[in-house]
């Protein structure tokens, strides 16, 4: 399919809102955050849902920390790490960035963020990924409207 990314408007088959789901290795990290603020940014036009491959025993904690600091979400209270199988069937598929090969997560329209994975780094550098899922947000909002 040949399409401008960025105003392509996907035309989806489903009844009420379209579940999006935001795809990462471990789910602890790009993918709760998008969970979260497509949650607060976009839950009149979709369900936002996350999930991964592979689990970790916890949701990473500057991830937590810098989301109840800026936005006041405490992702340890509202959310935990689930499995791609642990989640509805999405309509809508959002990998957060796959270094090597993305999973096979079927869905009517698919997108790839490219966002690398902050942890690690220095407060700017999560704060530079919140600041671009949170853009991200807003244009599937867009997009999905």
């Amino acid at each position: 399919m040949d399409y401008h990314y960025e105003t392509y408007r996907p035309e989806l088959q489903c009844e009420g809102k379209p579940r999006v789901a935001f795809i990462c290795g471990h789910n602890s990290c790009r993918s709760q955050i998008a969970e979260a603020l497509g949650k607060r940014l976009a839950s009149d036009v979709f369900e936002s849902y996350s999930a991964g491959t592979e689990l970790k025993s916890h949701i990473n904690p500057d991830a937590v920390r810098l989301m109840k600091q800026v936005y006041g979400i405490d992702m340890e209270q509202t959310q935990y790490n689930k499995l791609i199988s642990d989640i509805p069937e999405p309509d809508v598929v959002i990998f957060m960035g796959c270094n090597v090969s993305c999973p096979n997560v079927p869905s009517q329209y698919a997108e790839n963020w490219g966002l690398d994975d902050p942890s690690g780094g220095t407060d700017e550098v999560f704060l530079e990924t919140i600041r671009l899922i949170e853009e991200n947000i807003i244009k599937l909002k867009e997009k999905l409207r």
